[in-house]
């Protein structure tokens, strides 16, 4: 049997639009990581960015377990010397609440150009409202 490699001109995007009110923020990144991969495809093929778009509302109201609220910080630095800076969930909530979903959806995609160029697939809003509406996107049942 031969292995057939599909071709950039036969991958089909779909776009998608997930509620993320009400959902665990894990099990929700990762499921958005896999169909932004292209995973869910039969004809799934690693090396090639051939995932769908997705749009992601109410992100704001995404819900963590435990006392991540407080508990979990996200790190940044500057580049310079002392340029350390830790953020806590709960003021990133405040601050800029789709950062949340952005960052755990991309430690879950490769960490080379292909992932790079595959989270460029995702769109993120803290409230309902998108500006996508003329791809027709479809819900996504999760």
């Amino acid at each position: 049997m031969k292995t057939k490699s599909i071709k950039q001109s036969e991958i089909q995007r779909n776009w998608w639009v997930a509620d993320a009110e009400g959902q665990t923020l894990g099990r929700f990144a990762s499921t958005i990581a896999q169909i932004l991969r292209g995973k869910h495809k039969p004809n799934f093929t690693p090396h090639m960015d051939m995932g769908d778009c997705v749009v992601i509302v109410n992100a704001e109201k995404i819900r963590v377990s435990g006392n991540k609220e407080v508990n979990k910080t996200y790190f940044r630095h500057s580049g310079y010397p002392g340029g350390g800076r830790e953020t806590t969930l709960k003021q990133l909530r405040n601050t800029h609440p789709e950062r949340i979903i952005e960052y755990a959806i991309k430690g879950m995609l490769p960490h080379n150009r292909l992932g790079r160029s595959i989270f460029r697939h995702l769109k993120v809003y803290a409230g309902s409202e998108h500006p996508h509406q003329a791809q027709n996107p479809k819900p996504l049942e999760l």
